[in-house]
């Protein structure tokens, strides 16, 4: 087994195990549109064995940032299908993340106030039409409206496989919404969804539940970032926690877990034992030499991940499987460009040109 070898995810052949990670770009259009140019920019890196797309809102008051694409009206759907049918021209596959922003969110940019396990904001600045603000308190959930946040993504489910997806991917990782419920400092709640383990994964858990239900385990994955920082939210436990998460997912057979390598390597080893289906591991924060790259990727098919994703190295890099095949140089991308909108630092990266 290696990097290249093909895998079989489901009903998908994947001919090789590098999997395009997410990455927000914000070059949707007004309404949450799906654009030619971005139909191209997946397009362009459908060599990939997976494509994960951009973080897609499953409702209105999920987004959490201003420019990014949604999955709630058909509108959004029927955009989204030239993006999908575009990279299974050149023979890619691609799957939806679902994100629901949750607290990391502000009105200027939704509309209405976010909302959140608590009346905890979240760290720092979020960003808005008018450029940072600071991060809003958002609305406590009550009870009895937390269920219709976990069909959210059911809902959206249904419409990202009517756009013409492969799957979906639920963001609970990086301090979004499935990932607030989670913490121990984002949930101060003392119902049925805060407190202990059991209490805190079970929006997780109600989300993935009704994602399988709607769409099928062999078309649901989910992105979780063990003990990870961001936005400010902290996890006590996290063993117990995730392997507890893990065992509730292997129950709902889904297709995947996509693991970031956000806490030690033993935790993360006991997570692969614990979960006995197709693990994705993202092992690489940014973007280094390629014998760095292959290095991290190789290390972690050798501890039993089945495929490894890459998120920068995909930006400036589309033809990446091509040069991780040939031990090409990996070009750095412009930072400059990632939310600045346009085609620029998106659609201008080239593949790699071979000199006599």
């Amino acid at each position: 087994m290696t990097l290249l070898t093909s895998y079989q995810l489901g009903d998908l052949t994947l001919p090789n195990r590098v999997v395009m990670a997410p990455m927000t770009r914000i070059r949707a259009a007004a309404g949450g549109l799906a654009t030619p140019s971005m139909a191209t920019y997946y397009a362009q890196r459908a060599t990939a064995g997976l494509i994960v797309s951009e973080g897609v809102q499953p409702s209105s008051i999920g987004q959490s940032n201003p420019g990014t694409p949604g999955l709630h009206t058909d509108e959004q759907v029927t955009a989204w299908r030239r993006a999908t049918a575009a990279v299974h021209a050149n023979g890619g596959r691609i799957f939806a993340q679902l994100m629901h922003g949750g607290r990391v969110s502000h009105p200027d940019t939704t509309g209405t106030r976010p909302i959140g396990p608590s009346a905890v904001p979240a760290a720092g600045h979020v960003f808005t039409p008018t450029g940072p603000q600071p991060a809003p308190t958002p609305r406590a959930l009550d009870t009895a409206e937390v269920p219709e946040h976990a069909q959210s993504y059911a809902d959206a489910a249904r419409r990202a496989i009517d756009a013409g997806f492969d799957g979906v991917e639920l963001h609970g990782a990086n301090g979004y919404l499935i990932s607030q419920f989670l913490s121990s400092n984002a949930n101060l709640r003392t119902d049925l969804y805060g407190g202990s383990v059991t209490n805190r994964i079970r929006f997780a858990v109600e989300a993935a539940s009704a994602t399988v239900e709607a769409v099928g385990g062999a078309r649901t994955g989910i992105r979780l970032s063990p003990g990870a920082t961001f936005w400010g939210v902290e996890e006590t436990d996290v063993p117990e926690l995730y392997t507890a998460l893990l065992t509730e997912l292997a129950r709902l057979g889904v297709a995947y877990v996509h693991l970031e390598a956000t806490t030690d390597e033993e935790t993360l080893i006991g997570l692969r034992r614990a979960w006995p289906g197709t693990l994705i591991m993202n092992p690489v924060p940014g973007i280094g030499p390629k014998q760095a790259a292959r290095a991290d990727a190789d290390h972690w098919l050798g501890l039993g991940a089945d495929l490894i994703s890459f998120g920068r190295a995909f930006l400036a890099n589309p033809d990446l499987v091509e040069r991780l095949r040939n031990d090409l140089p990996i070009a750095p991308a412009d930072e400059t460009t990632y939310y600045q909108g346009g085609d620029t630092g998106y659609l201008t990266y080239s593949t790699y040109q071979y000199t006599a």
